[in-house]
């Protein structure tokens, strides 16, 4: 006798069911295959410089580009948006590889993955969209700054300080290491080379902007150090298989660290952000299907997952990389999932190219990409529109590059509660005193703690032996703070037995 199949978990019942659908080679677009290769030639050299700029082996940042095209690209979600390596995220891995070491990358990055799927299976990828966008502008200003004082240490094959405000500070002392040296000169050189390439290639004609001008910057850079025969550092090649170093099941022992939980949960949470608000941003870019965030979140935490066990670098879907794979007129999903065959083929069979590429020419990208996170051409706008707004960025950005990223953020958005909470708790205060009746104390609004000082004020200065109403009709909320704070004034002004004190319930 056939028993009935037992119920699904409650979990299991509301996760959406995950089918990977790719077009066979013969149906695939020809838009799709020419998008690939557009996004392949935009992420080779983000890849190596997000690694190298990270503190860890150039293959690392490829690997982590392969698993976020044939991984990442394969599962539902967004339909067009790329993942990968990404700037936002160098500063938050480098203080990890300083703090825990490389070794230590695996577990932290595998662990923020298995974090990601459980918030994408529960079903709070929508969630993060309620996140206020000042406080991620001032996160990505943040990130931008401390990209951009590190790496220009970094384009003059000089080592940085640690923290963001050391940086800063000794960037004096970097104008006289360079002109002090004659690598650091020359590497510096190449450097802004790059970077003046990146300004002007917009502006080549409509033929050659085709190749994304990133990687014509880094070609150049390596043709000019070659033939000049520069002094300058370039990239250390280990080799794919040397440089992938999966972490040890006895070193998972380490997430018994709280600050490594911590570490584990900033990636986790920064991650989903950077990688949910570029979903939104790329879907503004096209008509296809609208992305779905939790599935979204489960494809990003399988990546990390799997970059975690590699040994890799973090993933994130990437907003260049995304708006590259758009423009160039892709249709489906499989433009994304082509760029990590050619980053797969690239990695196996041409890896020594990496070691003639010149560390100041990945520098020089990177701090374009740094102040491309600024947000200069919004800032003095939203300083005019909404100052609260524009403090919240600021503050957030400020912090990040003073205290961290993870502890910036916090900040951000305690910040961002607490300038909604004033702004919500709006609260007009009226006395009408009129001869031979009681005076009239009328509240409108939303009565909370912020306000409770203004409203006892304003009840202390009742004379005590005039009777009194008090009128919250007009309330739309009141909190405990000012429920108790309420009654205990209409007791100690003696009025509650002869003048009806009427408080309606909170809404």
């Amino acid at each position: 006798m056939n028993q009935a199949p037992a119920p699904a978990h409650p979990l299991l019942r509301r996760a959406k069911p995950i089918v990977m659908r790719v077009p066979p080679l013969r149906r695939l677009p020809r838009a799709d295959l020419a998008a690939s290769l557009v996004v392949f030639l935009v992420a080779l050299p983000l890849c190596v410089g997000v690694a190298v700029a990270s503190g860890v082996p150039a293959e690392l940042g490829l690997v982590t580009g392969i698993v976020g095209g044939l991984v990442a690209g394969l599962l539902p979600g967004s339909s067009l948006q790329v993942s990968g390596p990404a700037a936002g995220l160098t500063v938050l891995v480098a203080e990890a590889v300083a703090t825990y070491g490389v070794a230590a990358l695996g577990i932290i990055v595998a662990g923020a993955g298995i974090l990601q799927l459980l918030l994408g299976v529960l079903r709070f990828g929508r969630w993060f969209r309620a996140i206020s966008i000042a406080v991620v502008q001032g996160m990505l200003a943040g990130i931008g700054l401390v990209i951009i004082a590190g790496q220009v240490y970094a384009m003059a094959d000089l080592t940085a300080p640690q923290s963001g405000l050391a940086k800063i500070a000794a960037l004096p002392g970097l104008v006289v290491g360079i002109f002090g040296s004659a690598q650091s000169l020359s590497a510096f050189a190449i450097g802004a080379g790059t970077i003046l390439i990146l300004l002007l290639w917009p502006f080549a004609p409509a033929r050659l902007r085709v190749v994304p001008g990133a990687l014509v910057a880094v070609a150049l850079a390596t043709a000019v150090v070659l033939i000049a025969d520069l002094p300058v550092a370039k990239v250390e090649v280990r080799g794919l298989l040397a440089a992938i170093q999966p972490p040890s099941l006895g070193s998972f022992g380490q997430l018994r660290d709280l600050a490594l939980i911590g570490t584990v949960l900033a990636f986790a949470l920064i991650a989903s952000a950077e990688s949910l608000f570029s979903a939104a941003a790329v879907d503004r870019m096209h008509d296809g299907p609208r992305t779905d965030y939790d599935r979204e979140l489960i494809a990003q935490g399988a990546g990390n997952t799997l970059c975690g066990l590699l040994g890799a670098l973090p993933m994130t879907a990437v907003i260049v990389r995304s708006a590259a794979n758009v423009q160039a007129g892709a249709k489906t999903r499989a433009s994304r999932v082509l760029h990590g065959v050619w980053l797969l083929l690239f990695a196996a069979l041409m890896p020594a190219l990496l070691g003639i590429i010149p560390v100041a020419a990945l520098a020089g990208v990177l701090v374009h990409a740094g102040c491309k996170l600024l947000p200069t051409s919004t800032l003095i706008a939203l300083w005019r529109q909404n100052r609260g707004e524009a403090v919240v960025l600021l503050t957030t950005a400020a912090a990040i590059v003073a205290v961290n990223m993870f502890e910036g953020v916090l900040i951000g958005l305690l910040l961002a509660v607490v300038k909604t909470a004033w702004e919500t708790s709006r609260l007009q205060t009226a006395v009408e005193d009129r001869d031979g009746r009681p005076i009239r104390v009328t509240l409108t609004g939303n009565a909370t703690f912020l306000r409770l000082p203004r409203i006892l004020d304003t009840l202390d200065a009742i004379p005590a032996d005039r009777p009194v109403e008090l009128d919250l009709t007009g309330v739309h909320h009141l909190d405990h703070a000012c429920r108790t704070a309420l009654q205990g004034w209409a007791e100690r002004h003696g009025v509650a037995d002869r003048v009806p004190v009427r408080i309606i319930p909170a809404a």
